[in-house]
């Protein structure tokens, strides 16, 4: 009888030895799921602070296409008003 006491206590202490195995395994699992999570989250950081530059470039090249273009405006708008001057110049003094 004793006999069978020691073998079952074993028995059971082997059990638990076994599902703390297969714990360490799923905890070394989760740890390395948690590492490649990491590796992504830093590549993506890394990707939205570079966009973020080219986005700080782009605004920086629309600021100054809209002062050209505000440049070009005007220029326009002064030869249409010499234009218009002219034929009026023209028209009363003939």
């Amino acid at each position: 009888m004793d006999l069978e006491n020691v073998a079952d206590r074993l028995d059971r202490m082997e059990q638990k030895i076994d599902k703390m195995a297969d714990m360490m395994i799923s905890l070394a699992r989760t740890e390395e799921k948690l590492y490649s999570l990491e590796a992504d989250r830093a590549n993506l950081v890394d990707r939205i602070n570079r966009h973020s530059e080219k986005l700080d470039l782009l605004n920086d090249e629309v600021k100054e296409n809209s002062r050209v273009t505000a440049n070009i405006v005007k220029l326009t708008w002064i030869i249409i008003g010499a234009i218009a001057v002219a034929f009026v110049k023209m028209f009363f003094m003939t």
